[in-house]
C-alpha cells in the first residue's frame, strides 16, 4: 500500500501544502505574501491572519493537483517549528484537525530539517554522509548528514544569520524586502570592487554582525560625500556585499569538507537560491574534488514538499506525535 504524506508549512509568511506519495512529490503548492513588503518585513500579526486564509485554498489545492483524496492519505506532516508562533499555531491546528477527523497519524517536522531533506525531493540525491551548510533568513550551519534522519550540527552562527547580513545591507540601500534577491539582481551588472571585513572565529563558527556594521559605516562614510553614493554605485555594492558574504560562508564549509575527509557536499535554505552561491559552491567543489548537489529553486525557499519529505522518511521510521503537540518558535535542531 502507498504512502500517502500531506504536508503542511506555515513556518512564516508563506502558506504551501503538498503530497507526497511513496516519496515523490505529487503537488507543491505555495501562497505567498506580498504584503510585508509594505513594511520592511514580515509582520506577524498579518502573517498569521493571512494563514488562516489561505490554509484551506492551499490544502485543497495541492489535493486536487495530486489527484489524491483527503480519504486516501495515510498521515500529516506539518512545521512544528522553528518559527512565528502565530504562523505555526496555524498550520499546527490545521493539521490536528484534519488528522483527528480522518483517523490518521501526526507527523511532527522540524523546519531546517526539512530544509535539507529537501535534496531528497527530486534528483540527483547526495549519498551519506554529506556536509550541509544550511543558509535561510534566520539561521547559517554546517550540517554533518548520516542519514535521513540523523543529524549533527558542527557549526553555526554566533550572531546574525547570512540571511538577515542581505536584509539589513539591502535596508542600508533603500532595497526592498525581501532583501535577498534583489542585491542578487542588481550584483549580476556590478563588480565585487568595495572591500569588507571577514571574521575571524575558531572552526566553522560563523558571524555577520561585524559584515553589517562595516557596510553601514562605509555608506555613512561615502554618502556624507557623495549623497548619491549609493544609486550611482549600486550594482557594484550589491556584488561586493554578496561576494564578501559568500565567500565567508565558503571559507568555512572548505574548512568543514577538509577536516571531516567528506566529499558530498550541499546548500540549502532560502539563500541557496542565490546565484552566486551556486556558481560559487561548484567553482569550489571543482577546485576541491567535491560532489556538490545544489536544490532545485522550487525546493530552496520554503515550501510544503520538503515538509512531506522529511515526513515521509519520518513515517517510514515510525516516529508519529500525539494531539498535545504544541507548536515552539525556537527548537533546537538535533538529529
Amino acid at each position: 500500500m502507498s504512502v500517502v504524506i500531506l504536508a503542511i508549512e506555515s513556518s512564516c509568511d508563506d502558506t504551501a501544502a503538498a503530497v507526497i506519495v511513496d516519496g515523490q512529490v505529487k503537488s507543491n503548492i505555495l501562497a505567498d505574501q506580498k504584503v510585508h513588503a509594505l513594511y520592511g518585513g514580515v509582520v506577524p500579526e498579518l502573517a498569521s491572519r493571512a494563514h488562516q486564509a489561505n490554509i484551506v485554498p492551499v490544502v485543497d489545492a495541492a489535493l486536487k493537483q495530486s489527484g489524491v483524496s483527503a480519504d486516501q492519505l495515510s498521515a500529516i506532516a506539518f512545521t512544528r517549528g522553528p518559527g512565528l508562533m502565530g504562523s505555526l499555531m496555524v498550520g499546527v491546528a490545521f493539521a490536528k484537525g484534519l488528522a483527528l477527523s480522518h483517523h490518521i497519524p501526526l507527523i511532527e517536522v522540524h523546519h531546517l530539517h526539512a530544509h535539507v531533506l529537501a535534496h531528497f525531493a527530486e534528483p540527483p540525491v547526495p549519498e551519506f554522509p554529506f556536509l550541509c551548510l544550511l543558509v535561510s533568513g534566520g539561521h547559517t550551519q554546517i550540517l554533518l548528514v548520516r542519514d535521513h534522519l540523523q543529524l549533527e550540527v558542527l557549526g553555526s552562527t554566533t550572531d546574525d544569520a547570512a540571511g538577515e547580513a542581505f536584509d539589513k545591507a539591502g535596508k542600508l540601500m533603500g532595497l526592498g524586502y525581501p532583501a535577498g534577491p534583489l542585491i542578487d539582481h542588481h550584483a549580476r551588472s556590478g563588480k565585487p570592487v568595495f572591500d569588507f571585513p571577514h571574521p575571524q572565529l575558531p572552526d566553522f563558527q560563523f558571524s555577520f554582525s561585524g559584515i553589517k556594521t562595516s557596510i553601514r559605516y562605509f555608506l555613512q562614510d561615502q554618502m556624507a560625500r557623495d549623497q548619491d553614493f549609493i544609486q550611482k554605485h549600486l550594482a557594484d555594492l550589491c556584488a561586493s556585499i554578496q561576494h564578501h558574504i559568500v565567500e565567508i560562508l565558503l571559507e568555512k564549509l572548505i574548512l568543514a569538507a577538509r577536516n571531516t575527509g567528506i566529499r558530498n557536499v550541499t546548500i540549502a535554505g532560502g539563500v541557496s537560491a542565490n546565484s552566486r552561491l551556486r556558481e560559487r559552491l561548484e567553482e569550489v567543489g571543482q577546485i576541491e574534488g567535491w560532489q556538490t548537489f545544489v536544490p532545485q529553486m522550487a525546493y530552496s525557499t520554503d515550501n510544503a514538499a520538503m515538509i512531506g519529505i522529511a515526513g515521509y522518511y519520518k513515517y517510514q521510521a515510525g516516529q508519529f506525535t500525539d494531539l498535545s503537540v504544541k507548536p515552539m518558535a525556537r527548537i533546537p535542531l538535533n538529529g
